[in-house]
């Protein structure tokens, strides 16, 4: 296995480079973020193929192993929406605010509100692509709940906190998140390969 010594961060969102770097951290990598260029496809079927497609075009792009994840909050009373349309849900342009909106006003005054975030990770490196997923299940709440985070956080309920994870800190988000789970192991597979 080749020494890992440099990862892009396969995205342009700066809330999510800089959370992916703050659990990745303590890695001896050198962590970069995508170039300017054209934008990374999001056109897959599921989590997974565009986890997978953004990874390996960032690899393809700048010859650097390259890290991608695609992240996807699934309604059960939405049949899992918005899912691998979370971040555009409201639209091509949408803000977080106006997908909150949206998601908000399609369970308003309906008692089934669970839901779960799942993330998948996928690191591309020379010949062979490796993926790790984490998920939390979770509820939507009534309205907005906290200050910390982005996305659909101030209104994703941790049943055992009984907070939103935009009332919790940002360090406790990143231990417990779909997200910290999926990083956590790929930091795992990331560690065996700086040795």
């Amino acid at each position: 296995m080749e020494r890992i010594k440099k990862i892009v961060i396969a995205t342009r969102n700066p809330d999510k480079f800089e959370e992916i770097k703050k659990i990745l951290n303590n890695l001896p990598v050198e962590f970069i973020s995508l170039p300017e260029g054209p934008s990374l496809k999001e056109d897959g079927k599921n989590l997974e193929e565009n986890a997978i497609k953004k990874a390996e075009a960032s690899f393809k792009l700048t010859g650097e192993v390259s890290l991608a994840d695609d992240t996807g909050l699934e309604v059960d009373l939405l049949n899992g929406a918005p899912g691998i349309y979370s971040a555009r849900f409201a639209g091509p342009r949408a803000s977080y605010a106006d997908n909150r909106k949206k998601l908000l006003l399609l369970l308003k005054s309906k008692k089934e509100r669970t839901a779960r975030f799942r993330c998948i990770v996928a690191i591309a490196e020379p010949g062979k692509t490796k993926i790790f997923e984490g998920k939390i299940q979770g509820y939507i709440t009534e309205e907005e709940r906290g200050e910390f985070g982005f996305g659909y956080d101030s209104i994703f309920l941790v049943p055992e906190l009984s907070k939103t994870f935009a009332e919790i800190s940002p360090e406790l988000k990143n231990k417990i998140s779909h997200r910290g789970l999926a990083l956590l192991k790929a930091k795992e597979y990331i560690k065996s390969s700086v040795q």
